[in-house]
Parts: structure tokens; C-alpha cells; sequence
């Protein structure tokens, strides 16, 4: 990587000896040495990122502090991420320790906002005061607790207190508790019930431990209690084998003794986790409930069985049936559109022009649905015009900007994690709304200058209508991709549009499972492929080196390339899950490539290859300068045309 420029970098702000301190202070930190970070800290006065410095010192004995050391930390951070970060931590502590009076005190200060623990506390705390209509406050502490995927104090505390008051329904806990065993979280469906009564959260338990039990045991479900607990075990029962939760349904008491609610949303979970083993009875389960009481999740799982079926009114009443804000994602967008083309109505003009008028809604450049839209409606993929050319004032501004250049110094240092949060609080949320189009393209360029790739990247995918395409798809190390790509036969754009996606250009870049650099790869598949491609003498730490990455990466990918055929869309799947699953998800009806994509049951996978694809593409039309198409590279997807002996099964 290029050694960072910073105009007008002060020697107290670079000197070696006060980086040198701070990498100590890093990992004292780390230790949680509170001694030697309160003797380390003055050897950093003055250094850019002293602000750094303060934060760990004082987050180190946060829980010890008083107030006064906490805010006086505070004022010599003043305007830093640091100073917000370490803000958000107190209010957490604060509200934890149940400090309403130093949270009320701080809570006006806090400038990131984005903490919805902290929100559930600061909600609960308006609707006491009575500055929010109670009944106002229990709705928007409902939809975060929601989202939250953990069990949390924040937002179960908002929540015990407002169901103690009334104004939160026990149906918001059970709704919770729902959505957590749906999700397998079932210490957070206890945390949930145990809100509305502590002695029912061992009941929770009982269930999640042993459903099958538990129902056979259960004769009468009549009281609103023990239907939630019926609800709750047969979701429980679904994750694994939804067939033997809808034979359970079938069963005459809970078809009796169940509200039509609560078997609508039962069978929700049932259609998705059978729809998610690609099985062709989904439709079925989800028929047997009605639409306006599943979930969100349910319906876009119904949604993508219509498609795979052939059966688009499926799709079109499922979406119908979504909340107004999932309705209007670009990928439900467009696939309502596609459903009124697929039915033939009786009004097909009418149906026709509502198609084209969502398509021209979301249709451009910028992502795989608005690429598949632009298509649609019968125009080519190119790349767009770019914006006017900075000002040297903007540029300037840029750099000068001392977020921006505590974040390129905290970087150069190797504190990536914390360099990267403090530009992001800097072009996201230190001003309300972050920074404007012009200053997030100036911030990218600053990056980019710096070959700091994943920032430039993300920072100019931000701006809304403004489309920099030499920032958003760059080409670093374009001689060594190209050649390399050319070599094996590879097409450059693919590889690329897969470096994007894996690692964002950053060649030290490592998985929480163990993969490495530009591409990504795992230890055992680089030893794998090694061998495969006779690299001699390979040792594990040559895979962060660039030109080792890139050769062992690629030779993969081709592998998985020529093992399915050709198709880019399941050798994007195999590089992220591994061949063995999209070896399974392509049995079925021959589908298009993007049905396909859609109905890929891992949640990470399925995004995964909808990008790398649509990076793809983007890719193809910068490095040729021509029109290109996204559903090309897709094509169609179905079982293998070969014998099972033409399967490479050693591929990893």
C-alpha cells in the first residue's frame, strides 16, 4: 500500500515515538491495564489521534469513574468520534445503573444517535415525563425491540416498564418471543415472556428444549398464555422439519383451539423454512394461512416459492401483503412488476403501465434489481456519466477535514477497525444527515488517493443520485488481475466484481473464519489449490501476499467455473458456501438466473452472488466501454445436463 500524504501533518502529530506510545496504549488496552494507559497518556499529548488515546484510558475504568473524569474526558475529545463513542458507552452504563438523572443530563449531546438501546431509554424516559404520548412511545419501542437480535437492556427495559403501565400489549412480548424462536434465539424468547410474568420464561425453556414433548403433553390450548407457548413450540419444531410441524397442525385441537392468527403465522414459519429447503410443497403450508398475519420474512420466503414455481399471483399477493416499507426495497419492487407482467389480467394495458412505471422507478446503474430493471425495460447496462470534476476547494476541504485525517493516520498506523469507524462517524453522523453528495465524492477521493479502497468505495456508494463509478469500481492491481484472469480464462470483470465483494481491495484483510486477503481464500482451499495448480513450496502465510492471493484465488474460482459449466451465478455461490450446497439448489425446474439467485436459502450467499454479479457487470462495462448485460451473465439454472461422474468432487 502507498504511504499516506497528509498535507500539513504536524511532526507532534507524526512522530514516531508518540505512534510508537499509541500501539502500546493499543494493547494495554487490550490487557486492560488501567496503570500504564493513565502513565502512557501524556507521552501522546498533542498527537492526532490523542482523542484515541483518551478513550481507552477512560473507557478502560469507565465503570469506576466518576462523572466529572468522564465528562472532563469528554471536553478534551470534543468534536471526534471518540468523544461520541466514548459518550454512547456511558449512556449505556448510565442506563444500566438505572442514572436517569447524568443520562437525562447527557443523552442532548449524543450526536451518533444510532444506539437503539439507547433510544429504548430515552423513549421510556419522554413517556414518564410525559414529552412523548406514552401511546406514541410504546409503538417505537416495540419496532426496535424487534429488531433487536439479542437479549439487551435497553429496549427490555423500555418495554417492562411500558407493558407495567399498559401501554404496551402482552402481544409485543409474545410477538417478540416469536420472532426470536423463529430465529433460534429462544434465550431471547424467554427474556421476552419473562417480561409479562418471570415464572413463564422456565416455560419458554421447557418448550424450546423439548417441543414435541410439550405439545404431546398439551391437550387444550384456551388460555392466551399457553396458545402463545403451543405457537412458540411448533415454530420450534418448523426450524428443522416443517413437515412434522404441519402434520402437527393438522391436529384437530389446534386447528380448533388456535386463533386464526396465530395459525396464519405458524404456518409463515412453516412455508419459509420448507421454502428454504427448496421444497416444492411450500406454497401448500403457506396457503393453509392467511396473508395479512405473517411476517415480513414469511411473506418474501412465500414470495420466492411463487417464483420458483411459475406461480406469480403468489408473488403478487404476497408483496401486497408486506409492510409499506419492505414493499418499497427495489428487490420487491421489481419483483412486483415482474408478477404483473407474468399475469395475464384482464386489464393488461392498465397492468402493463403499473410494470413499467415500477420499473422506471428503481431503473439504473446502481445494483442488481435497478440493473435487471434497466434491462427489462430495454436498455443496456453502461457506465454513467461522472459528476463534475472537484473544486479545489472541495478537495481541500477534504483534507482538511480532522476526522478524515485522524481516520488516514489511525489507519497508517495499523488500527484499520478504529481508523474506519472514525471516518465513517465523520462522513455519516457527525453532522445530522452526514455529509452532502459533493463532500462524501471529495472524501472518496481523498481515500482513493490514498489507495484505501474499502473507503473510497463505501464512502462514494453514499451519495443518492450522484454516480462516480471510477471511485465506486475501482481497478487497483490491474495489471496482475487482467493478466492473470486472461491466462486461465477468466473474464477480468468477474474476478474483479468478486475482489469487490470479498475484501474491498484490502490485501491484509482476514474473515472471522479464517480467510485471507484480496480474495479471501481459506487456509485448507489455498493448500488445496496449491497442490492442484503444482505451486511448490506454498507455506499458509504467502496467502496475504497480493500476486499469491490473486493466483490461488483465481485458479479457484475457475475451478468452480468449469465445474458448473459456466455459470457465474453458481460459481459466486460455491466460492462463498462452498460447491456441495449450490450442487443441491440447482435440482429443481431449469430457472433464470436471478429466480435462482432469489431463492438461494443462506441469506449471506444469496446477497453475495446478487452483487458479485451486478459488480460484474458494472466492471464489464468500464474495462470494454460497452453497453453490457446483467442477465447474460445470469442466464438459467437447472439440474446438471453431464453424468454425476463429470463432478469434481475434491473441489472444497
Amino acid at each position: 500500500m502507498a504511504v499516506l500524504v497528509l498535507p500539513g501533518l504536524s511532526h507532534a502529530q507524526s512522530s514516531a515515538g508518540g505512534d510508537a506510545t499509541l500501539l502500546e496504549m493499543r494493547e494495554a488496552f487490550r490487557r486492560n491495564n488501567t496503570t500504564q494507559l493513565a502513565n502512557l497518556l501524556p507521552s501522546v499529548r498533542g498527537h492526532a489521534l490523542e482523542p484515541l488515546a483518551i478513550y481507552w484510558t477512560i473507557k478502560a475504568r469507565l465503570e469506576s469513574a466518576s462523572p466529572a473524569d468522564i465528562r472532563a474526558a469528554l471536553d478534551r475529545m470534543a468534536g471526534t468520534y471518540w468523544e461520541d463513542r466514548l459518550r454512547n458507552d456511558w449512556l449505556l452504563m448510565l442506563g444500566r445503573a438505572r442514572d436517569w438523572p447524568n443520562f437525562s443530563a447527557e443523552l442532548p449531546r449524543f450526536r451518533m444517535n444510532d444506539d437503539r438501546q439507547v433510544s429504548c431509554y430515552a423513549l421510556m424516559l419522554d413517556a414518564a415525563s410525559g414529552r412523548v404520548p406514552p401511546e406514541l412511545a410504546a409503538e417505537r419501542v416495540r419496532t426496535l425491540w424487534h429488531a433487536q437480535r439479542e437479549a439487551d437492556d435497553g429496549c427490555a427495559t423500555a418495554a417492562q416498564s411500558l407493558l407495567s403501565s399498559g401501554h404496551l400489549e402482552p402481544e409485543a412480548a409474545w410477538q417478540r418471543a416469536r420472532l426470536a424462536m423463529d430465529a433460534n434465539r429462544p434465550r431471547v424468547a424467554s427474556q421476552a415472556v419473562g417480561l409479562i410474568d418471570p415464572d413463564w420464561a422456565a416455560m419458554v425453556d421447557t418448550v424450546s428444549n423439548d417441543p414435541a414433548k410439550y405439545l404431546d403433553e398439551k391437550i387444550t390450548a384456551i388460555r392466551p398464555r399457553t396458545k402463545e407457548l403451543v405457537t412458540l413450540a411448533i415454530i420450534k419444531m418448523a426450524l428443522n422439519d416443517p413437515a412434522s410441524a404441519a402434520l402437527e397442525m393438522d391436529r384437530t385441537r389446534w386447528k380448533t383451539q388456535l386463533t386464526k392468527e396465530e395459525r396464519s403465522w405458524i404456518w409463515g414459519v412453516i412455508g419459509k423454512r420448507s421454502a428454504q429447503k427448496l421444497e416444492t410443497q411450500a406454497l401448500t403450508y403457506f396457503a393453509n394461512g392467511e396473508d395479512r398475519f405473517m411476517h415480513d420474512d414469511h411473506l418474501a420466503w412465500k414470495a420466492r416459492a411463487g417464483m420458483r414455481a411459475g406461480a406469480w399471483v403468489h408473488v403478487r399477493d404476497a408483496i401486497a401483503a408486506m409492510t409499506e416499507s419492505q414493499q418499497g426495497q427495489p428487490d420487491w419492487i421489481y419483483w412486483k412488476a415482474r408478477a404483473l407482467q407474468a399475469l395475464k389480467l384482464p386489464d393488461a394495458p392498465t397492468a402493463s403501465a403499473q410494470a413499467r412505471t415500477l420499473l422506471e422507478s428503481i431503473a439504473s446503474e446502481r445494483g442488481f434489481y435497478e440493473q435487471l430493471a434497466l434491462e427489462d425495460l430495454g436498455r443496456p447496462i453502461t457506465t454513467p456519466q461522472a459528476p463534475a470534476a472537484l473544486t479545489t476547494e472541495e478537495t481541500t476541504a477534504a483534507q482538511r477535514n480532522p476526522g478524515l485525517r485522524r481516520a488516514l493516520i489511525a489507519i497508517r498506523l495499523g488500527l484499520r477497525s478504529e481508523g474506519v469507524r472514525e471516518w465513517n462517524y465523520t462522513t455519516n453522523l457527525h453532522d445530522a444527515g452526514g455529509m452532502g453528495e459533493r463532500e462524501l465524492l471529495a472524501a472518496a477521493a481523498l481515500a482513493c488517493e490514498a489507495e484505501l479502497w474499502d473507503r473510497c468505495i463505501n464512502t462514494s456508494l453514499r451519495t443518492p443520485t450522484l454516480q462516480d463509478h471510477a471511485q465506486r469500481f475501482p481497478t487497483p492491481h490491474r495489471s496482475a488481475v487482467v493478466s492473470r484472469s486472461r491466462e486461465i480464462g477468466l473474464d477480468p470483470a468477474y474476478v474483479y466484481g468478486l475482489i469487490r465483494q470479498e475484501s474491498r481491495f484490502v490485501t491484509d484483510a482476514r474473515s472471522g473464519v479464517g480467510a485471507s486477503g484480496l480474495m479471501q481464500v481459506m487456509p485448507a482451499t489455498a493448500r488445496w489449490t496449491a497442490r492442484k495448480i503444482g505451486l511448490s513450496g506454498f507455506q499458509p502465510a504467502q496467502i496475504t501476499e497480493r500476486d499469491t492471493n490473486i493466483l490461488i484465488g483465481t485458479a479457484y474460482l475457475k475451478l468452480a467455473l468449469d465445474d458448473f459449466e459456466g455459470s457465474l451465478p453458481m460459481a459466486a455461490a460455491a466460492y462463498n458456501a462452498g460447491p456441495g450446497r449450490p450442487r443441491n439448489w440447482r435440482n429443481g425446474p431449469v430457472l433464470p438466473g436471478e429466480i435462482w439467485a432469489e431463492n438461494i436459502p443462506f441469506e449471506e450467499t444469496r446477497d453475495y452472488v446478487k452483487r458479485v454479479l451486478a459488480n460484474t457487470t458494472s466492471y464489464a462495462a468500464l474495462l470494454t466501454g460497452q453497453p453490457q448485460s446483467l442477465r447474460a451473465r445470469l442466464g438459467t439454472v437447472g439440474p446438471r445436463l453431464g453424468s454425476e461422474a463429470t463432478i469434481n468432487k475434491d473441489l472444497p
